[in-house]
C-alpha cells in the first residue's frame, strides 16, 4: 500500500485554516484495523521530520475487557472506537500534512476538510471511560439465543437468552421446567451458545 499524497484541493483548503498555537487533541481516521501500525508509523515521522515540538502525543483508547473463551476468563484490550486515533498536536500546514500522508491514515475527523478539534471534556470523558479499573465482560450472548446450561442443578437444560447482565457476567435464560417457561440467572460460564 503506497503513502497517500494529499491533492493541491487538500493543501489548498488547509491553508485557509488559521494555525492554531496551542495543542489541541485531534481524532484521526485510520484503515480498520491498522490504528496501531498507524501511531508507530507517524511517531517514527515526527522523529525524521523533527515535529516533536508540533504533534505531542498519540492515543489509541483502549480498555481492558474480560471475555469467555472454551469456558475460561480472559482479559482482553479492546479499541473503545476502532478506526481512530487521538492525536495532540498543535495544527498548521506541516504538522497537518505529516499526519495526513502518514500510510494508513484516511483523514481528520472535522467539517469537510477542516480539521476541528475535541474539547479537553471529551478528552477527559474518554481517558476516564479508558481507566475504569473494573473491567467489562464482553458478552458473546445476545436476547432470543439458544444455549445450553453446562453446569449446576440444571446441567443440560437448554434455554433461551432473556437478557444479558455485561457489568455483573451473568445472563438470565428462559428454561421450560414443568411445562413452565422459568428464569434462570447465571454465570457467562455456565452457558454456553448451542
Amino acid at each position: 500500500m503506497s503513502e497517500q499524497k494529499p491533492t493541491k484541493e487538500k493543501i489548498t483548503a488547509l491553508g485557509k485554516i488559521t494555525p492554531i498555537k496551542e495543542p489541541k487533541w485531534y481524532v484521526v481516521h485510520t484503515q480498520a484495523g491498522h490504528e496501531a501500525k498507524v501511531k508507530q508509523a507517524l511517531e517514527q515521522r515526527i522523529k525524521t521530520l523533527g515535529a516533536e515540538d508540533k504533534i505531542f502525543e498519540i492515543v489509541i483508547p483502549m480498555r481492558e475487557v474480560v471475555a469467555v473463551k472454551k469456558g475460561k476468563k480472559t482479559k482482553l484490550k479492546e479499541k473503545v472506537f476502532p478506526g481512530y486515533i487521538l492525536v495532540k498536536m498543535i495544527l498548521d500546514e506541516n504538522s497537518w500534512l505529516i499526519v495526513q500522508t502518514t500510510q494508513g491514515v484516511t483523514g481528520f475527523v472535522g467539517a469537510g476538510l477542516k480539521p476541528v478539534p475535541i474539547s479537553e471534556k471529551e478528552v477527559e470523558a474518554i481517558m476516564k471511560f479508558v481507566e475504569q479499573e473494573q473491567p467489562k465482560f464482553k458478552a458473546k450472548f445476545s436476547v432470543g439465543e439458544a444455549v445450553k446450561i453446562k453446569e449446576g442443578p440444571f446441567a443440560d437444560f437448554l434455554g433461551t437468552v432473556e437478557a444479558v447482565d455485561e457489568e455483573r457476567g451473568k445472563v438470565r435464560v428462559l428454561v421450560s421446567i414443568f411445562d413452565r417457561e422459568t428464569p434462570l440467572e447465571l454465570d457467562f460460564l455456565q452457558v454456553q451458545k448451542l
